[in-house]
């Protein structure tokens, strides 16, 4: 009976997050039977960890390989059955490099580990990855990651963008969930309570955090906590929802026509600040929190022009048509137009 049944959802078998998780890897997947890997690398990662990986999992058979990153779904597919048979799928580095492996595994049906450099965005945690099919980027279905892996002595080396990156997709938590609660009011979509509770947790468990030094630890495992909170929402609804709705309509949207596309957390962390605006929700959380990470103050230095971000909220529905965010209104984006238009923050960020 529908109204008894009970979801089985598939949750990471390894998360480490913490400090020099890195020198004992090979414990690790030793105690989860690995004896072989295929680790994947993006161009920073092979330079700077390559050795320090293969040093630490000498006692393993490991074949390393530095990623292109202008592959297509075909080339990946192809690639990844050229090699033999591995126990473990992992990546070390970026989203694309934590895409590519992601996809592998779920086509050669591996385990896969996601080692994020990085925590710009939430993909190093979710069962999606997002690649070019036939020269478009695509989201397309995978699973969630085996193992999650988060050496926050390599995280906290990235440069601060990237962690303000991560920040801004995080904060989109709250417009999200707002959205779906807007979808489910209007009949569109059905909100999951337990998806809905775990993104929400996320989001707040970080905002409680002290954000006077963006590369403190507390701060950075809060980051990654979270965020892979948010991607482990998404697996339970079984759609983006809990973390993704008008916010990232507006980022797609910039991606196709801005003449100089941000990093995603930048372009929704922004749209984000709109929105909870236009949805009259938190607007003063978010400003306290991009205040004092520094995210406003990064982001007034990129030159963002204001004509794009209004192109972008008018035509933000046409990305998903089958969706109905508030941006979906012709009100409410008449009120993001607005925003955009007149906001006192935001005047100083947009030329």
């Amino acid at each position: 009976m529908v109204g008894n049944q009970v979801t089985n959802i598939p949750i990471p078998g390894i998360l480490e997050i913490g400090s020099g998780i890195l020198t004992r890897i090979d414990q690790i997947l030793k105690k989860h039977a690995f004896t072989s890997a295929v680790i994947l690398f993006d161009d920073y990662s092979y330079t700077t960890l390559k050795q320090q990986i293969e040093h630490s999992l000498s006692s393993l058979k490991v074949k390393c390989v530095e990623m292109s990153d202008s592959l297509d779904i075909h080339e990946l597919v192809s690639l990844g059955f050229s090699w033999d048979r591995y126990d473990v799928v992992i990546s070390i580095g970026g989203g694309t490099v934590v895409d590519y492996g992601k996809y592998i595994a779920f086509s050669r049906r591996s385990p896969f580990i996601s080692i994020p450099t990085a925590p710009s965005n939430d993909g190093f945690a979710s069962s999606n990855c997002s690649l070019h099919v036939d020269g478009k980027k695509t989201t397309v279905p995978a699973k969630v990651p085996y193992g999650i892996i988060a050496d926050l002595d390599i995280i906290r080396n990235a440069p601060e963008r990237f962690i303000l990156a991560g920040i801004g997709d995080l904060m989109s938590n709250i417009t999200a969930l707002y959205d779906w609660d807007f979808e489910q009011r209007h009949e569109v979509s059905k909100v999951n309570a337990f998806a809905y509770m775990l993104s929400k947790k996320a989001v707040n468990s970080f905002i409680r955090t002290p954000m006077d030094d963006i590369k403190n630890e507390l701060l950075l495992k809060e980051l990654v906590s979270s965020l892979t909170m948010g991607g482990i929402s998404t697996v339970i609804s079984g759609n983006s929802s809990p973390i993704s709705g008008s916010e990232h309509l507006i980022s797609h949207s910039l991606d196709i026509i801005s003449s100089k596309p941000q990093m995603h957390g930048i372009q929704v962390g922004i749209a984000t600040y709109i929105m909870s605006h236009v949805q009259e929700h938190r607007s003063m959380r978010m400003e306290k929190v991009f205040t004092r990470t520094g995210f406003f103050d990064y982001v007034k230095t990129l030159g963002l022009k204001k004509e794009e971000y209004c192109e972008a909220i008018i035509m933000s529905p046409s990305i998903k048509p089958d969706r109905y965010t508030f941006i979906h209104e012709e009100r409410y984006r008449e009120k993001a137009l607005k925003v955009v238009k007149e906001d006192s923050i935001l005047q100083e960020i947009f030329q």
